[in-house]
């Protein structure tokens, strides 16, 4: 661990965001002796996790004055990881059996984990520092390293300015979409839909419907829509050609190639060959990474969904510590991920922990991309940490001081892939690692047994 010299210090620290990231933060900053105020636009804590049946006035989230919401929740929506690795270290997510209102399956609803989160918030007294419904206009860089916050809230009069020490950025990355290019796209008659719009099958009954993705919203709605739709063309890059065809048990779904081009009549080509006639594109096709309120003289910049230069995939070495970013890593668990950053973050603005000279940083993130590069790589998955998940979250565990990600967690996260993989329509509810299940509820004793928690 690499520890400060300098006397311990106390800031005015803005944390933009309440869904799990900000809340987090929040905690840590505070357990650190910060002073913290949350931004948050909607009415309630959860970010991501607060369910609303309201689609944007864009389906496809392109037009810059579109009706935006925030959320990319759809209605039946199971979490593909077990709720034992997904909790905060010392606040497990266990089910309350006790309580009837209450989603005690292992892979939850939504609205399950959006409990947990104002769990979590009212536990630490998080939801008293939250300024609700008070969206971030400008955050901008002042003079002696500060930081000016401007916000509106919704009702109030004007736009306030306030200086903070430090701000953290915790805003999520679901809801501006990414969207497939395709050619002759413009001519193209159908409708068009970005799956952040996407809440139930019910406006894809009976029609033609081509999904472009492979990941798990992909693999979700495309099941769910088999169930109304006429027919369900998956294309996707990241699939073996002896997979294309027409998918087993389903009687109306095919998969298919990454799309070669769309025309006037309707139709759809396939790169594999095959045509078909569509009533309706569903782009599930991931997010832009989006700081509209960011201004830092083009210091942090967004290029093909590459958010940099950052170290460490969460503070710019010219703008570090009073600057930092909680949850861009992908295909994570994300909570206990938030956690471990949020950590590092509180300890180098109190100065318990410091980092390695701006230079130093600087040569870290240029060894990184040239890795990625040599490695063939796209810049767009920069942020996508996949299997080094967990060495990047001891290393960071490390530097805090604080113990390393338990074993059965990552165990489990193995465990999970490979069930999801061979049962991809019944992992959530068949599952054979009982034992690290086991393994991870007498943790959580000795959590609650220290006193870490009250609950």
């Amino acid at each position: 661990m690499q520890l400060a010299l300098n006397p311990l210090a106390s800031r005015q620290v803005a944390v933009i965001g309440a869904g799990a990231g900000g809340l987090v933060a929040a905690r840590e900053l505070r357990r650190e002796g910060h002073k913290v105020v949350v931004f948050e636009r909607g009415d309630q804590v959860g970010g991501t996790w607060v369910y609303t049946p309201k689609v944007e006035s864009d389906l496809l989230g392109l037009h810059p004055d579109r009706t935006t919401v925030h959320s990319s929740m759809y209605q039946s929506l199971r979490t593909n990881l077990p709720r034992e690795s997904m909790g905060f270290r010392d606040f497990p997510f266990v089910a309350k059996e006790e309580d009837e209102e209450r989603d005690p399956r292992r892979f939850p609803g939504h609205t399950e984990v959006l409990r947990y989160l104002k769990d979590f918030a009212s536990e630490f007294g998080i939801s008293e520092i939250v300024r609700f419904e008070t969206e971030v206009m400008v955050v901008d860089s002042v003079e002696g390293g500060k930081w000016k916050v401007k916000s509106k809230s919704k009702g109030g009069d004007g736009v306030d300015d306030e200086i903070y020490d430090a701000v953290v950025v915790c805003n999520g990355h679901y809801t501006e979409p990414r969207i497939a290019e395709i050619p002759g796209i413009i001519s193209w008659k159908g409708k068009q839909f970005h799956s952040h719009n996407y809440r139930n099958p019910e406006p894809f009954r009976d029609q033609v419907v081509i999904l472009i993705g492979g990941a798990a919203s992909s693999a979700d709605i495309s099941r769910e829509l088999a169930g109304v739709a006429k027919e369900v063309h998956i294309a996707s890059r990241s699939v073996a050609d002896e997979a294309f065809g027409k998918q087993p048990g389903y009687d109306n779904m095919w998969l298919h190639s990454m799309i070669k081009s769309a025309h006037d009549d309707g139709s759809v080509a396939f790169q594999d060959g095959s045509v078909v006639v569509a009533d309706i594109i569903l782009h599930c096709t991931g997010y832009k990474y989006h700081f509209p309120f960011l201004e830092t003289n083009g210091i942090v910049t967004v290029d093909d969904n590459r958010v940099g230069p950052l170290y460490k995939h969460v503070f710019p070495p010219a703008l570090a510590p009073s600057l930092s970013f909680v949850g861009l890593p992908w295909k994570v668990v994300p909570f206990p991920e938030f956690e471990f950053q949020s950590k590092w973050i509180a300890g180098l603005l109190s100065n318990r922990i410091a980092l390695p000279s701006k230079e130093e940083m600087m040569e870290d993130i240029k060894a990184f991309y040239s890795l990625l590069e040599a490695s063939g790589i796209p810049k767009r998955y920069t942020h996508n940490l996949g299997d080094c998940q967990f060495e990047y979250n001891d290393w960071l565990a490390a530097l805090c001081g604080c113990p390393v990600s338990e074993e059965w967690r990552k165990k489990m996260y193995l465990e999970v892939s490979k069930n999801r993989h061979a049962r991809p329509e019944t992992y959530r509810d068949e599952w054979e690692d009982d034992h690290l299940v086991l393994q991870a509820h007498e943790d959580f004793k000795k959590y609650t047994l220290n006193g870490i928690t009250k609950k």
